[in-house]
């Protein structure tokens, strides 16, 4: 498996998606997230959770946590040197998430099972988890 770093995963995001809508850095609106590498070989980004993607009043709708979780587990293998499609993901929602306060997404790699990555990630809001996922992801050549 290869060693993550940053350069692995911007060039993979720029080349794999230059302009996703969670984490194009182009000229399309997107959410913007902005992931980086980290020590335990997985990512991470904040996000404000602005009150623009609110569901239920004051919570932050349910499909950009999903979107969130998926796109630091796609960033995770990018880091990677990985490009691969999401198979199969499974959240499970602890907690709500609340609007207008920043959260932190993150994401690492598990285990490879040729020919699946299986990937976790998590939304942290104040120190607590708030939304878990685990998914495996397909190589997009398969």
């Amino acid at each position: 498996m290869p060693v993550p770093t940053q350069h692995h995963l911007e060039d993979s995001r720029n080349r794999e998606h230059p302009d996703c809508i969670a984490c194009g850095q182009g000229k399309l609106p997107g959410l913007g997230l902005e992931f980086a590498v980290c020590e335990d070989q997985g990512v991470r980004a904040e996000f404000p959770c602005a009150r623009i993607y609110q569901g239920y009043p004051g919570l932050l709708h349910g499909g950009i946590s999903s979107m969130l979780l998926d796109a630091a587990m796609t960033n995770c293998l990018f880091a990677h040197n990985i490009s691969a499609l999401t198979a199969r993901m499974i959240l499970r929602y602890l907690h709500p998430v609340e609007v207008d306060r920043p959260a932190t997404v993150k994401a690492w790699l598990r285990e490879y099972e040729p020919p699946l990555y299986v990937l976790e990630a998590e939304i942290e809001q104040n120190g607590r988890v708030l939304v878990r996922a685990s998914a495996k992801f397909i190589n997009r050549e398969q």
